[in-house]
């Protein structure tokens, strides 16, 4: 009677652990295919943005000799170069541009506000003069500790590359030249004086949410 009742206490314990697992495995399933198709469309969404222009870049290069048999087709170029300037979306989402850091295979595009909606979504716009704007741009973005977002801004280190491609199609390089913890209240870095060079401030929160990861970068 005890070998039985011993029985089905291993019997419960041994389901018990089971299910346990099967709910783990299940998590971090889900958690992995999240990460995958938040980053497939985010990606896809900066190379078609990016593409956009492309064409006019090319074609730019290649009438860098103004005559007048080319007048023409540099005026058409320019006309479609303006019509991509519309405001574009993203998920339901006003665009600002897209930013790309190549050091943490970053790939987003940059929203033009913060909600509580948009940076589930991606990487969002909080303030300052606009992207590629003279003066301090704030993005902010959740660091899931997952490798979406800002959550690998831990990893970024001084020197390393921002590129940011505004709605315009002209397209900045920015250089790191800072990085700090802050407390989730100090804004005192967001206006500063950038001597009328573009700069962009990206913020998150640590792994442990108690303060803030701060990234200075600078254009060139």
């Amino acid at each position: 009677m005890f070998d039985s009742k011993y029985s089905k206490v291993l019997t419960l314990i041994l389901v018990i652990v089971i299910i346990a697992i099967l709910g783990l495995l299940g998590f971090l399933g889900y958690d992995y295919y999240q990460k995958y198709v938040i980053t497939k469309d985010t990606g896809e969404f900066v190379d078609n943005f990016e593409g956009e222009f492309a064409d006019g870049e090319a074609n730019d290069n290649e009438t860098g000799n103004t005559t007048e048999g080319n007048i023409s087709d540099q005026l058409t170029n320019a006309n479609n170069n303006s019509s991509n300037t519309g405001k574009q979306t993203y998920k339901g989402f006003g665009v600002l541009g897209t930013m790309k850091i190549p050091a943490i295979n970053f790939s987003y595009p940059v929203l033009e506000k913060v909600t509580k909606s948009s940076i589930e979504t991606s990487v969002a716009f909080l303030c300052g003069p606009g992207l590629n704007e003279a003066g301090n741009s704030v993005i902010i973005g959740h660091n899931y500790r997952n490798g979406l977002f800002f959550s690998n801004n831990k990893k970024l280190n001084i020197g390393d590359k921002i590129y940011i491609r505004d709605i315009t199609g002209r397209k900045l390089t920015y250089n790191i030249y800072d990085k700090f913890e802050a407390s989730p209240e100090d804004t005192s870095f967001y206006q500063r004086d950038t001597g009328g060079v573009a700069e962009v401030t990206l913020s998150t929160c640590t792994d442990d949410s108690s303060a803030r990861i701060i990234i200075l970068a600078r254009a060139e």
